[in-house]
């Protein structure tokens, strides 16, 4: 059954229903990607492989060329996969100029701004591209976080901008989130639709708004772990919990993968995107957690070999030690089906915001962007809901809310819901 839940809901983001209709479909030709990182050199390296044309950006040479390296690299391993051949890598890397010019986006009729998630940053290269590109081409931001409306306030054809959020590893990750906001055109986001379809992406459409959906839903699976360990729960206890109700790894290891640092510029854009003095005071557990690992013990995760695990040369990662007397000297032990119980609620009580607040389009592209695009286990966010059963949600989130705070407060239109097929109807 939960298999066929969640196939409809795939069968339903693959029809041509996301398309707007009567647009023509389309193809780019030259597609010009602004940063050379992981980002960056991963949408590179999808679209080549898919047959564009593309110019790699970035304000060093030595960033372009580690990037190309790294390209070439990820063509290889699929050559000794048996899964692509000499002559088709040959001609994918001869279809990627890298440059330091900012001027070869000459051309390019779709540019993706792959840059640090900074503001000032994205609208300069916004500004900078604009000039060069054609005058026809899309412009998109690949940010995670910055609204898309508060990017667009600097382009001269805001009708043409929009937000195409991959995940990372970007060759290995199926969704595409994509963003909109009132000034994106119906043929802007049709031409961008075409463009994920062609690279084998599954996209789901969104409305603009602080972290989107994926981004704020997943990140309160990451901070309701650090707000476990903040307790004092044991940090095996609190990644086991996770695992056990069917996410592949546990919140703590997720924020290892994606780094700490990254986990702490998030939260402070949440804090620049947002007018909430809840936000805008370092007073939840979570920010604690992330202020002592970063700044006090310099554990940033995988990317520097130490976060909430310790990376050996010669063996496998394990728990930080450290985690049981220098974050936090409470010593607590809750169930853990209860620890399970706010590591899931907190993400789907999340995304009834986001659909509160208009940002979800349908009951499908939830369920399918919470599978695929941080491990949600399936049929997804919201038909967790109906399995749970409705009015024993309703219930069970009053539990947490009196004994754990806001963040378990459900918007109030769910109080009079019956069904979940009544959302979007």
């Amino acid at each position: 059954m939960i298999k066929d839940i969640f196939s409809n809901c795939l069968n339903e983001v693959k029809s041509k229903s996301l398309r707007p209709l009567g647009s023509l479909k389309s193809k780019f030709k030259k597609i010009g990607i602004v940063g050379s990182g992981l980002m960056g050199h991963g949408i590179a390296y999808v679209s080549s492989y898919y047959g564009f044309k593309v110019v790699l950006i970035d304000n060093s040479k030595e960033n372009v060329l580690t990037a190309f390296s790294k390209i070439e690299k990820m063509f290889k391993t699929e050559i000794k996969q048996n899964l692509f051949s000499n002559s088709q890598m040959e001609k994918c890397l001869e279809n990627i100029k890298v440059s330091t010019d900012v001027s070869d986006l000459k051309g390019c009729d779709l540019v993706i701004e792959a840059v640090y998630e900074d503001t000032a940053l994205k609208r300069d290269v916004t500004i900078a591209a604009e000039k060069i590109m054609k005058s026809s081409g899309v412009f998109s931001s690949n940010t995670s976080t910055i609204p898309i409306s508060k990017l667009a306030t600097v382009s001269v054809r805001p009708e043409n901008f929009i937000g195409i959020h991959f995940f990372s590893p970007v060759h290995k990750m199926k969704l595409v989130e994509i963003i909109k906001n009132d000034n994106t055109s119906s043929n802007t986001l049709a031409r961008t639709l075409d463009f994920i379809n062609a690279i084998k992406k599954i996209p789901i459409v969104v409305n603009d708004g602080p972290g989107f959906f994926t981004t704020r839903v997943f990140m309160k699976y990451a901070l309701e772990g650090m707000a476990l360990l903040h307790e004092g729960n044991d940090a095996y206890a609190i990644e086991s919990a996770g695992k056990e109700v069917g996410f592949p790894v546990g919140p703590l290891a997720i924020l290892d993968e994606i780094s700490l640092k990254v986990a702490f510029n998030i939260r402070n854009q949440e804090r620049k995107n947002t007018n909430s003095v809840e936000l805008n005071l370092l007073e939840e557990p979570w920010d604690e957690v992330l202020s002592l690992m970063i700044n006090e013990f310099g554990r940033l995760g995988r990317i520097n070999k130490k976060g909430f695990y310790e990376y050996p040369e010669n063996g496998m990662k394990k728990l930080w030690s450290g985690l049981g007397t220098k974050i936090t000297s409470k010593r607590i032990k809750i169930s853990k089906n209860l620890m399970s119980e706010r590591l899931i609620f907190s993400q789907v009580i999340e995304a009834l915001n986001c659909y509160d607040q208009g940002v979800l389009n349908s009951i499908a592209e939830a369920n399918v962007g919470s599978v695929y695009g941080w491990g949600f286990p399936k049929p997804g966010v919201f038909s967790y809901i109906e399995n749970y059963g409705i009015n024993k949600f309703k219930v069970k989130s009053n539990d947490l809310f009196d004994s754990f705070g806001s963040r378990f407060l459900v918007p109030s239109f769910f109080n009079a819901v019956k069904d979940i097929d009544e959302l979007f109807s």
